[in-house]
This record gives structure tokens, sequence and C-alpha cells, in this order.
């Protein structure tokens, strides 16, 4: 049964909040242009110090199953991510990515026989709306390969989210999410040295920027992300996702001295309003609450998300 709880939905939160601080972290504190190090040394520390807690190794058909969710989430995720994150400006990243609701809406129907339905598919529509009047900036400059690449972490993250949904966890979250940094960071590690070559000198600044990333970021950001998703729909969840450009704004507007006026204030509403409508808190309260016209309440979980559940960076992870 799916939790709807404000409670799930809070914890859920913590990973979009954390993530919204991916860009401006990359940009003030890693070494420049060095994607793959940075994705590397983002997800496989965390995966193997969680990995030490939990002492679980997957068990048969598990091995390719974390492998797969592993590379989805983690080893294509981080590196198109930070690669994004090195080329684009924020702002248009961050647009690029709050396409991910309607990305795992699209995915869950044929994976997983989810149906979004219309409330939060336009829930994802005005949540895109807002987001690109929060961030978007006149003048800047588009590189394709920035364009490319955050769209397709948009796809590979959507795919790896839906999939967490379709392969409930044999164990823990904890242990899961340890199988599935592990497993990234292994692919990514080899990959950042052929291409990269060796890793850089880390001035102190660095390595608090990465630590942040392992840590919060990342460990505790994708437990909370795993966690909603085994327990709400997966449209819902991504749609919460939508939170992390609005802290990434806060953040530039605090310590960037970004501009903060109208625009910004109406796609902050939008962004806010298009999440809070697409989980169907209405309905919920009006069923917890022992309403008796239940056809009334099961009408609207019809017609709505039942029938959803809930993806990064910047709107990253």
């Amino acid at each position: 049964m799916e939790d709807t709880s404000l409670r799930t939905l809070a914890i859920t939160a913590v990973a979009p909040i954390a993530w919204g601080t991916t860009y401006i972290v990359t940009e003030t504190f890693l070494p420049p242009d060095r994607p793959l190090f940075s994705a590397a040394a983002r997800a496989l520390p965390a995966g193997l110090v969680l990995l030490a807690v939990s002492r679980q190794l997957p068990r048969g058909d598990w091995w390719w199953k974390a492998a797969l969710l592993g590379l989805c989430n983690i080893g294509l995720f981080f590196p198109l991510l930070f690669l994004a994150a090195y080329q684009l400006p924020g702002g248009l990243a961050s647009t690029v990515q709050a396409l991910s609701p309607l990305a795992v809406m699209a995915i869950a129907l044929p994976l997983i026989g989810e149906r979004p339905g219309s409330r939060r598919v336009l829930s994802g529509l005005v949540g895109v709306a807002g987001v690109g009047l929060l961030v978007l900036r006149a003048g800047s400059q588009i590189s394709t390969i920035g364009l490319v690449a955050s769209l397709c972490s948009v796809l590979v993250s959507a795919l790896g989210f839906v999939l967490v949904k379709r392969w409930p966890a044999p164990t823990d979250m904890l242990t899961s999410v340890s199988w599935q940094l592990v497993a990234g960071g292994v692919v990514l590690v080899p990959v950042a040295l052929l291409v990269e070559g060796p890793p850089p000198s880390l001035s102190l600044a660095n390595v608090g920027g990465l630590l942040w990333l392992t840590t919060i970021g990342t460990a505790v950001a994708y437990y909370c992300w795993f966690r909603g998703l085994a327990r709400m729909p997966a449209g819902a969840v991504a749609l919460v996702g939508l939170v992390n450009p609005v802290v990434g704004t806060l953040l530039g507007v605090v310590f960037a001295g970004e501009l903060f006026g109208w625009a910004q204030a109406l796609g902050m509403v939008l962004v806010l309003g298009g999440v809070v409508a697409g989980q169907g808190l209405r309905a919920r309260r009006r069923h917890a609450s022992g309403h008796q016209r239940q056809p009334e309440v099961a009408q609207t979980w019809r017609s709505g998300p039942s029938a959803k559940a809930g993806r990064p960076q910047e709107c990253v992870a």
C-alpha cells in the first residue's frame, strides 16, 4: 500500500533540497572541468561507507539489477549531470532537469502501469514553466554538448527511478543505496582515469565541496529519494524533485547576489504549486478523515495520481 503521508513527503523532499546545492558547490568548490572525477569521487566513497555499515552483498539476480540501477542512477547520470553543470548556465540546466517528472510519468506508464492522470501531467507542465521563470536569464549561451548531456541525464535517471519502483529492494533501503553507489562508482573510476587522467590535486575547498556532495548530496539524499520511490507513486516523487531549482535559486540570491524579481517570485509560486497539486493531498486528507462519500474519493484517485509516484540536479542530484 502506498504511503501518502506528509511525513513521507517531507522526508522525500530532503533529496531535492540537498541536490539544489549541487550547482553552486560545483561552480564554487570543485576542480574545474573534471566532471568524471567529480562524479566518481561523489559516488564510490559514499557507497563503500554505506556498504561497510550494512555488510550485505546482492544475491541472485540482484547482482545485475543493482548494476543496472547503479548505471542509470549513478554511473551514467552523475557524469552527464556534471558535464551539463560545467557546460550550461545553471538556469538552463535546471529548466531541462525540470522535465524529469514528465519523463518519469512517460516511462512509468509502460514499465509499471502507473497512469499519471491529467492533474499530475498538468502539474509537471506548470512546474517546468515555473522553473523557466525562476532560473532562465536572457543572453545565456547554449552549449550543444551541455544541452544533450542534460537531456540524456533526464532520461537515464527517469528510467532508473522507475526501475527502483518496479524492483522492490530485497533488503533495507540503506543497503540498496550502497549497492547502486558502488556499482555506479566502479564504472566511473576507470572511465575518469582514461578520459581525464590522474586525479587532480585538491585544495581544502575542493575537499570540503566533495565531502558535502558525498555525504548530504549523495548518501543522505539518495536514501530519502529511494525511500520515497518505494512508498509513493513515481510521478508524485518526481514532482517533488522540482524543489531542487527553488533551492538553487535561493542559494544563488543569498551567496552569489543573483537577481530575484517578480518573474522569479512567480516562478517559485508555480513550481511549489505544481509540486503540491501533483501530490493529491486534498484527496488524501478527505480519505484520512473518514469522509463518508467514498465513491467521490475513489473517483478522485482514478482521475488523478493513483492509478503515481515520483529526479535530478539541478535540478540535479
